[in-house]
């Protein structure tokens, strides 16, 4: 047999193998790398909204991420209103998870099992609340997420109320409820899109937040004591810049030195997005040196359109603004 006989031998051999291997173990052959089993997806509002989960998989299929609207599911629930994509899982631990996407995101699915082969969607649990907008299969929000709360702020980088204690209260009610200025009972910065920042320690000791922009949904499914109100008593001195420890934007534990991120946003006109907590990432050693573009913002919030990102900083303590073009790079300080 020549050499080259052999190896296209050995290369039918391969195939017929791999051919084989999927016939006997399906699962196999849909390089599932995702650690949560899908159970449902509806789109829409509380309100109204609409079972996905056979055009979720039929998307799924095609194993390319997809821009969230109402073209993808060929329905509106909901006209004049901004509408979400719920998919409700469970996780390698038998805990079940609400894996959120707000209109006009992208959807992977890299996080979930078997998302290109579609063996998900099962509506398993339907007996403990799948399907239910209002809460998470088999949780009720009573408070046994993994984060601790240690303070809450609401408004923007330059103006913010600290809403701990009122928080506190809504978490009582151990509802989900809309974020708005009427929630706290004030807008600290009148005509500008306001955000409610909660910082949380995680079991491994290190601090994150959590941000809800006005009009999303909040829960305390993720943290723990939530209904009880056993958190909020300190612990958290980073202001709002986003200074969380660990994640080496220069905060120094006791006041602001170095380069401090306060606000960041990417996109054209109206069609903007928050990148600040990205840029607070990317900051190393007191410097910050991206280049302006889509994949530095993880998104593309005005396709076809030239894009700036706004950005307002502090160097030691003194404040200042930019604006880059996209495409250029951005040198701080």
């Amino acid at each position: 047999m020549s050499e080259h006989a052999w190896m296209r031998a050995c290369a039918r051999f391969c195939v017929w193998v791999l051919l084989s291997l999927a016939a006997i173990h399906p699962a196999w052959a849909e390089w599932q790398q995702g650690e949560y089993r899908i159970i449902r997806a509806l789109y829409g509002t509380p309100e109204r909204n609409v079972d996905v989960t056979a055009r979720l998989k039929e998307l799924a299929q095609r194993d390319e991420r997809f821009r969230l609207g109402n073209g993808v599911f060929g329905v509106d629930p909901d006209r004049g209103r901004d509408k979400v994509l719920r998919i409700y899982a469970v996780g390698p631990n038998g805990r079940d998870r609400t894996f959120e996407y707000p209109e006009g995101s992208w959807v992977d699915g890299a996080q979930f099992e078997g998302w290109r082969g579609g063996s998900w969607g099962d509506g398993g649990r339907d007996d403990n609340g799948a399907g239910n907008w209002g809460g998470r299969p088999g949780h009720h929000d009573g408070g046994d997420g993994e984060y601790r709360i240690l303070q809450a702020l609401y408004g923007t980088a330059e103006r913010n109320v600290d809403v701990t204690s009122r928080l506190k209260d809504l978490a009582r009610r151990d509802e989900r409820f809309r974020l708005s200025n009427d929630t706290f009972g004030i807008d600290p910065d009148r005509g500008h899109r306001k955000v409610l920042r909660i910082y949380a320690e995680g079991p491994d000791g290190r601090n994150r937040s959590f941000e809800y922009t006005e009009g999303s949904w909040v829960d305390g499914a993720q943290f723990s004591g939530w209904s009880g109100g056993n958190w909020g008593q300190g612990g958290w001195r980073g202001g709002w810049g986003g200074d969380r420890p660990g994640y080496g934007n220069g905060y120094d534990g006791g006041g602001r030195s170095g380069l401090q991120i306060l606000r960041a946003e990417y996109g054209s006109n109206n069609r903007k997005i928050d990148i600040t907590y990205r840029l607070q990432q990317r900051v190393n050693q007191g410097r910050l040196n991206v280049k302006v573009d889509n994949d530095t913002a993880g998104d593309d919030p005005a396709e076809r359109q030239d894009k700036k990102l706004w950005i307002t900083y502090s160097v030691d303590g003194r404040e200042m603004s930019r604006v880059v073009k996209e495409g250029r790079f951005l040198m701080l300080p």
